[in-house]
């Protein structure tokens, strides 16, 4: 076979590789969610409101916070409609999974251990677990490897990263788990429990409704902790979309606006329930 006979077989294979791996591109784009929130011309977000600030009920029972503000912003960005689909939190990747919403954006950790189900976009803050504890042990306990003894009941939420912490970090204390993070921290000012392991953010926001009732925030983080979104795997048309969107917001302050607004301020809790 001459020369020039080779060159041609060989432009031929490079062509139909080149063929099949744009079928293959094109195929893998129209299944990807973000085609499916176009075409359906609604972007479903699923949270669990109950996390302050980041995601809440207002007095008038819609649910507002740093999660659904950025939320917002990103339906506006595709074009789309926002639909909020409340779901508890112990469930929520099942329900990813299982198609009842597009993505998760309820202030969820990202974790190895999560990441083995699910894909996560680039963190979009990061945050750490703090405690608060019954005023009797102020001055005493001055940090969570204080807590690490039997005679000391600690308690977080169920299904969450501060569940984790206390039983890998304080695993010699009695531990107590709630469904609601609220439920956990009142426990702590009705003198049930010793402690409670939260996020920060929660924690600050907790203390300023109580204004300190028997209780006070050891407001050192002694974990590190990303949020992130979460979305199916197998979907990098999507998850470009998120990081890009993500990095726009951040360089023209629109990120700043919102994150000064739920982050900074605790002017919004006299609106929530």
């Amino acid at each position: 076979m001459n020369i020039a006979r080779k060159l041609m077989l060989a432009a031929f294979f490079v062509a139909v590789l080149a063929s099949q791996a744009f079928t293959a591109d094109f195929e893998l784009a129209k299944k990807s969610t973000l085609e499916t929130i176009m075409q359906r011309g609604e972007l479903r977000i699923g949270t669990d409101p109950g996390y302050p600030p980041f995601e809440m009920t207002d007095k008038k029972g819609n649910v507002v916070g740093f999660d659904i503000d950025l939320a917002k912003e990103m339906a506006k960005a595709m074009g789309v409609k926002l639909n909020i689909v409340s779901t508890d939190y112990d469930g929520i990747i099942p329900a990813l999974r299982a198609d009842k919403f597009d993505i998760v954006a309820s202030g969820m950790t990202l974790t190895q251990e999560r990441n083995l189900q699910i894909n996560f976009a680039d963190p979009y803050i990061v945050v750490g677990q703090a405690i608060i504890l019954n005023k009797k042990h102020e001055g005493k306990i001055k940090s969570y490897k204080d807590l690490n003894d039997p005679k000391y009941t600690v308690a977080s939420r169920l299904g969450t990263t501060g569940e984790i912490a206390t039983k890998r970090m304080i695993s010699k204390a009695i531990y107590k788990s709630f469904d609601k993070e609220a439920d956990g921290a009142l426990d702590v000012v009705n003198g049930q429990a010793d402690a409670f392991v939260y996020d920060l953010p929660f924690l600050v926001v907790f203390m300023a409704q109580q204004g300190g009732k028997n209780v006070v925030l050891l407001d050192k983080p002694f974990t590190y902790e990303p949020l992130a979104w979460g979305i199916k795997k197998g979907d990098p048309d999507f998850l470009n979309f998120l990081n890009n969107f993500m990095k726009q917001i951040k360089a023209d302050g629109r990120y700043d606006r919102i994150y000064n607004k739920w982050i900074k301020s605790t002017g919004w809790i006299k609106n929530t329930q």
